[in-house]
């Protein structure tokens, strides 16, 4: 027994992969107590506070923390095992993995920061449909920038990637011109807000409801049922009436009377319509006058 166990597999003793092995399975065992164990009771915790950061942060623990945890248990368990100098591929695989759970923290604490934000604003519910769009460019620009640290951290030269990017990005800018104006458009309804979702909205000889704003493309629910799908930039270039943000509703009513009505007649018909509408609950009269023959 004792000779099996000094042989050597793949440069190492058997003895050294058993207790490796050993390692791993105690690690990850501890992982899964953890998991339904402890975060249990936390679970229970956090579903009888008030406030949703504790909720988040045990979805953070849970998706991330304890999958990082799980995955360093194996990384440190071949740490007792002999491997060659170079190549490091467990250290690469960990710095893989490690950039990975925390590019998955950042953007998940990104959009929970955001979203709690706009639903303290006034009409927050819509704000944070409208902006669904710019989250997914923030988590973009996110992972292209930890990708970039990644790759920094494996020893490429990063200014030359960055270089060619600028290139290829002027290139990319020139032939999708109206995609960037589209988008260039969807930043300007979501700051400028001319119109926002449940908004009821006519655009030339079109009229619906506003149900999405996306980073290219604005989808409206017409009259006749059918969904109209606009292009952003085509929205904000044209002139929008924007029916639910109207206060008031001016009508103007005429009313007609023969030639022979004598001008006292004339004159109190006016009072008589005022005091008509005045009657009436949310009508406001504006002015009355002789218009013409």
């Amino acid at each position: 027994m004792e000779a099996l166990m000094d042989r050597f597999f793949l440069g190492n003793k058997v003895w050294d992969w058993l207790i490796a092995l050993g390692m791993m399975i105690l690690g990850i065992a501890l992982v899964k107590i953890a998991r339904h164990l402890l975060m249990g009771k936390i679970k229970k915790w956090a579903e009888k506070t008030k406030t949703s950061f504790d909720d988040f942060v045990v979805t953070i623990v849970e998706k991330s923390v304890l999958p990082f945890l799980a995955i360093l248990c194996i990384y440190w368990s071949l740490q007792w095992l002999d491997n060659p100098p170079k190549p490091h591929w467990e250290e690469v695989a960990m710095l893989l993995v490690t950039t990975y759970f925390i590019l998955l923290t950042l953007t998940a604490a990104v959009q929970y920061f955001a979203m709690s934000f706009l639903k303290t604003q006034e009409d927050g519910a819509t704000k944070q449909k409208q902006a669904r769009g710019l989250l997914i460019i923030l988590k973009f620009v996110i992972w292209a920038m930890g990708i970039m640290f990644l790759l920094d951290n494996l020893g490429y030269n990063i200014s030359t990637i960055i270089a060619g990017l600028g290139i290829g990005g002027i290139a990319i800018a020139l032939a999708a011109q109206t995609i960037l104006g589209d988008l260039f458009s969807y930043f300007v309804i979501l700051f400028d807000r001319p119109f926002e979702i449940d908004d009821f909205i006519v655009v030339d000889d079109l009229a619906g409801v506003v149900e999405y704003i996306g980073v290219k493309t604005t989808r409206i629910r017409t009259l006749s049922g059918e969904q109209l799908i606009c292009s952003n930039k085509n929205l904000t270039d044209s002139r929008i009436h924007n029916f639910k943000r109207m206060e008031r509703r001016r009508v103007v009513l005429s009313i007609g009377v023969t030639y022979q009505t004598p001008a006292d007649v004339l004159a109190s018909i006016p009072p008589m319509v005022k005091k008509i509408i005045s009657l009436q609950s949310n009508v406001f009269y504006d002015r009355g006058h002789f218009s013409g023959f």
